[in-house]
């Protein structure tokens, strides 16, 4: 028994040995000290140029979700078209997939994990009280086989409720941005309003799901795309203010599936107005980013696009610590 009492005494005391505090070397506020991420660092500002960009294809003026697999660069436009673009590093269509049993409402973000991509059908901005919501789960072998295998996760959010149709990109009810993480898909709000995200919960299963809060950010602009490497617990998001400036948004060094309690550091970019609205990584430190065609004429008339942009400056220390 004495061995006992002695064996947990040690090992309280050696948890309550370690220090809490910021543990990011290239924080403004880094403890030394400190062994535990308390999620509290804050950075410096930090504005990155793209180190190419290349204009896309007519094909896909409303590109609105990336990913990465296969050697290619997949992404989709975001109303009606059923295709899914294939390309290479430069933004060159490689190889079409279309996916003829479903159709596209508003398909919004792109997404996978291991075995399946995930199309979400989600875009709610027209008035915020859609009754449809969706998630296409395809497995990706069938996918590049081009006999794709889908199932459909439809869901509506738990705190939603009032049904009654706002005005356009007036909701908070709004999504662009989402991740597969264990089995849970996680949802990044649009919140037209507050220029907040909202991060919902969904279970990864076919059938009708709810929605549930568990946390909000303050990224103060508009969520518009996600990408999620789970190994380094590292999640990246791109989107732009209300007034059109783009921005990323870190999350790393979390616990679990906890997202917000590690570090958060928001990067502008150096891009004028840019309706950013997808973005993907391999590594964590390359990234590729696409924008949809944006005109308003005579002032507006920025074509569709896809960036090339590192991250090292930012993650490297992290990323191989």
């Amino acid at each position: 028994m004495i061995k006992i009492i002695f064996f947990f005494l040690a090992i309280t005391a050696h948890v309550y040995s370690q220090n809490s505090g910021c543990t990011d070397p290239q924080a403004s506020n880094y403890n030394l000290n400190a062994t535990l991420n308390d999620g509290s660092c804050s950075y410096k500002k930090l504005k990155i140029k793209p180190e190419y960009s290349k204009i896309l294809s007519d094909s896909i003026k409303e590109t609105s979700g990336l990913i990465a697999f296969e050697n290619l660069l997949w992404t989709h436009n975001d109303d009606h078209d059923k295709t899914i673009y294939g390309l290479d590093s430069l933004g060159i269509i490689k190889r079409k997939i279309v996916l003829n049993e479903v159709s596209n409402h508003d398909w919004e973000e792109i997404t996978q994990d291991r075995a399946h991509i995930y199309i979400g059908d989600f875009g709610n901005n027209y008035s915020g009280n859609r009754t449809d919501l969706k998630i296409l789960k395809i497995e990706k072998k069938s996918f590049l086989d081009e006999n794709p295998k889908i199932e459909t996760i439809s869901f509506s959010y738990a705190d939603q409720t009032d049904s009654s149709a706002s005005k356009p990109n007036k909701t908070n009810f709004d999504c662009e941005a989402f991740i597969v993480a264990k089995d849970s898909i996680y949802l990044f709000t649009k919140q037209w309003k507050s220029s907040k995200t909202n991060i919902y919960a969904i279970p990864n299963q076919a059938g009708t799901q709810f929605a549930k809060l568990k946390s909000t950010l303050d990224t103060k602009g508009l969520i518009t795309g996600a990408t999620y490497l789970e190994n380094k617990n590292l999640i990246v998001l791109c989107g732009y203010t209300k007034v059109g400036k783009p921005f990323l948004y870190l999350l790393y060094d979390f616990n679990h599936q906890d997202f917000l309690s590690g570090n958060k550091r928001r990067i502008d970019l150096k891009l004028p107005f840019h309706q950013i609205e997808g973005i993907t990584t391999k590594d964590g430190i390359h990234y590729f980013l696409t924008n949809e065609a944006l005109v308003r004429k005579p002032v507006i008339n920025v074509k569709q696009q896809i960036h090339y942009i590192d991250l090292s400056s930012a993650l490297d220390l992290y990323l191989h610590k």
